[in-house]
């Protein structure tokens, strides 16, 4: 079996495939499953890690990518939800079932134990979740991380998902935005997106925007959002940008709005600030959302399947050349995910 793993910190080049053997791994006790990984997808996260900026120390040497998808091959003898055969995805935060997280709940594939860059994973079955049947194994690769947050943004506020007709504001390009576009359609809201590019702009359409505001051209963006929406702003603003961003989505929101907030930090700034200009005229409600549980991820698969909706997929790498992902990943813009498959 073969598989990547961080031996070394802060470069690429720590990222070592290893060989273990010809022999397969069997369960971890009664209700352990094996599977054979057949795709595997990266995430900002999985950069953070690298360089240890992750709010999570890594366990040295641990197998890298916290999303991914295979078939199980092998099941313990008290295993009752998988049979072999199924297709499956393991879960952003495998002990995380529903609820509210705790701290003792955070662990995750990919960081605190062994991820998904491997020809095979050893789980136990309450961590894995089933991928829906339409998804090809690249695309069912893309779950756990970006939509499972987007899905979270949008359906996990206390009032629920938003109400059909309503309006969403997305920000830029990221997985975790474009994701939310298409859900926020699937949902029959009204999307609003932002970009710099007049190519993503087209792009964004295409995947179901209703409308574009170039921020580089509008710096002061939230009062065109606030005009595309009749004075009204929008409704829920899936916010991705964090310190950049966070001023003009909060006058972007509409009075009662909720802001769905992702990053806290950026490169040119260490915390959120809102003028009280903006915040004082707003009486919208501001909720940090780090990815969701396993019954959020089963609910948005049932979505998916639903509606036959399919994950952007940027481009697609053999595995022998994982690192050779990590590279692009870190120095363009996919528009979609970046995704090694592994093995046919």
């Amino acid at each position: 079996m073969r598989a990547y793993h961080l031996e070394t910190f802060g470069t690429i080049e720590g990222i070592v495939l290893r060989d273990g053997g010809p022999s397969r791994p069997v369960p971890a006790g009664p209700t352990g499953i094996v599977v054979r990984v057949r795709a595997a997808s990266l995430n900002k996260r999985d950069l953070l890690i690298l360089h240890e900026r992750y709010p999570l120390s890594a366990t040295p040497g641990v197998v890298p990518l916290s999303d991914g998808a295979g078939e199980v091959v092998a099941v313990g003898e008290a295993v009752t939800r998988f049979a072999v055969g199924d297709r499956v995805s393991c879960a952003y935060f495998p002990h995380w079932r529903d609820g509210r997280i705790t701290p003792e709940l955070v662990g995750q594939p990919g960081c605190t134990f062994d991820g998904m860059l491997a020809e095979y994973a050893v789980l136990d079955e309450q961590w894995a979740v089933r991928v829906p049947d339409h998804l090809t194994w690249e695309e069912a690769a893309t779950l756990p991380c970006a939509a499972v947050t987007a899905w979270n943004a949008l359906t996990g506020g206390e009032g629920g998902a938003p109400l059909p007709g309503q309006s969403v504001l997305t920000l830029g390009t990221g997985p975790v935005a474009l994701f939310a576009v298409q859900f926020a359609k699937l949902l029959g809201c009204r999307v609003i997106s932002t970009t710099s590019s007049e190519e993503k702009a087209d792009r964004l359409k295409a995947l179901g925007a209703d409308a574009v505001v170039n921020y580089a051209r509008t710096p002061q963006w939230g009062a065109e959002v606030r005009e595309l929406t009749g004075g009204l702003g929008a409704d829920l603003v899936v916010e991705t940008g964090g310190p950049d961003t966070i001023e003009q989505s909060v006058r972007a929101s509409s009075l009662y709005g909720q802001i769905a907030l992702l990053v806290t930090a950026s490169a040119a700034r260490s915390g959120i600030e809102i003028s009280h200009a903006a915040y004082a005229s707003s009486l919208a409600t501001i909720r940090r959302v780090f990815v969701g549980s396993r019954t959020q991820f089963e609910s948005m698969n049932a979505a998916i399947a639903t509606s036959g909706l399919r994950p952007l997929i940027d481009r697609v790498h053999p595995f022998e050349e994982a690192r050779e992902a990590y590279r692009g990943y870190a120095g363009d813009a996919p528009f979609g995910k970046v995704v090694i498959r592994i093995g046919e």
